[in-house]
């Protein structure tokens, strides 16, 4: 290479993984050396040039680190589905009593003007060789495959768009818990480069700062959560108490296919925040009232909410009803408030697309342009 120093080189000589001094939302979850290097590269060519933006800057990449980092992602989203997935069936034998149906559930919408067609719900028992030997999204394509339609004769037909999908663990019997169901949810369908670059610069931490863009602040997602569905509030914190003393034992675990750890025996709560009561302060507009904890399980970072039924009614209509495409706008519009305020961070959204999703169609595509700054992606 010419004496070029590449990411992994230019890190290593400087920043140790294993010295644990740089854990962010994104290493709790991925534990990915790859990945994490490329951010920790990032976020640090990010200081030098607000820094020192008059000067000149260069960044550079090898294609083989790139290749390895979106490697690292899908792994760590697969990894982080089946630990949420093993979590939610021993939640659901422990509250249950092992009496529950698994199904899959997907939300899709028709085609229509302006993406305003017609939505509609898919329920479907799912097996447990199913749950595991496909992606989240991967099930709810797969069920919408099966559908396609035609707006009037003789026109084309077209298949639905994929709204949403969940996986549910539903009671067979009534239980002491009041426990309706429990729900696994996967949060991982950005685009990488998206999720990169809200890492870098901190998203959450500007969301929270800005008082302009709070009310933007649930578009800042999540990666792994688990719902619990119970009668009324009572039930809500009775359980919220049991999730958090609650402990499995080694068979438990072990019929799971999961290993006997400290950290597999039980949760560790984080935080719990408590937007279950109706107040100004705490409902939203949307209606949507919750207990919401962030707890660590087999070293994955889970949110788990607690939702009294009715709620969970009001706010699963809403998914159906509420324009899918308005949702990724307003998203967007939460980055790009961001971008106009800061340019470098909608430079680097340009750059990580170039990295991960134009250069693997076209490898001679230009990089995008930023003042002083010069991108080299070498091979």
């Amino acid at each position: 290479r010419g004496g070029q120093r590449s990411v992994i080189q230019q890190i290593e000589e400087g920043w140790d993984m294993s010295d644990g001094e740089w854990q962010t939302p994104l290493w709790m979850v991925s534990q990915e050396p790859d990945l994490n290097n490329l951010v920790k590269y990032l976020q640090n060519k990010k200081e030098e040039i607000l820094e020192d933006p008059d000067s000149s800057h260069q960044v550079r990449f090898s294609r083989a680190e790139i290749d390895a980092a979106r490697t690292a992602f899908s792994r760590m989203v697969r990894r982080g589905e089946m630990r949420l997935h093993r979590l939610c069936e021993l939640t659901g034998d422990a509250i249950f009593d092992k009496s529950y149906a698994r199904q899959s559930v997907v939300i899709g919408q028709r085609p229509g003007s302006n993406g305003q067609g017609q939505r509609f719900q898919l329920v479907q028992p799912l097996s447990g060789e199913d749950l595991y030997a496909l992606t989240d999204l991967d099930l709810g394509s797969r069920q919408l495959e099966r559908f396609k339609w035609q707006q009037t004769k003789g026109h084309k037909w077209t298949r639905a768009a994929l709204v949403a999908n969940f996986v549910e663990y539903e009671a067979l019997e009534v239980n002491k818990w009041g426990v309706f169901k429990c729900i696994s949810r996967i949060k991982a369908e950005e685009e990488i480069w998206n999720k990169v670059v809200d890492e870098i610069f901190e998203i959450d931490s500007i969301v929270k700062r800005e008082k302009e863009l709070r009310h933007l602040s649930r578009f800042v997602k999540d990666v792994f959560g688990m719902k619990v569905v119970v009668g009324d509030e009572e039930q809500a914190r009775r359980v919220q108490k049991h999730l958090e003393k609650m402990e499995f034992t080694d068979d438990d675990l072990l019929s799971k296919g999961v290993p006997v750890l400290d950290e597999t025996k039980h949760v560790k709560v984080v935080e719990v925040k408590d937007y279950l009561t109706e107040t100004s302060t705490t409902t939203k507009s949307s209606g949507w009232r919750a207990l919401k904890s962030v707890v660590m399980w087999w070293d994955t970072p889970i949110e788990i909410q607690l939702q009294v039924l009715r709620n969970y009614h009001r706010e699963r209509e809403r998914i159906t009803k509420e324009s899918h495409s308005e949702f990724k706008a307003r998203r967007e519009e939460l980055r790009d408030l961001i971008a106009s305020g800061l340019p470098l961070f909608g430079f680097y959204r340009d750059l990580l697309q170039w990295l991960f999703r134009t250069t693997a169609a076209d490898p001679e595509a230009p990089p995008p342009t930023f003042k002083n700054v010069v991108v080299d992606l070498i091979d």
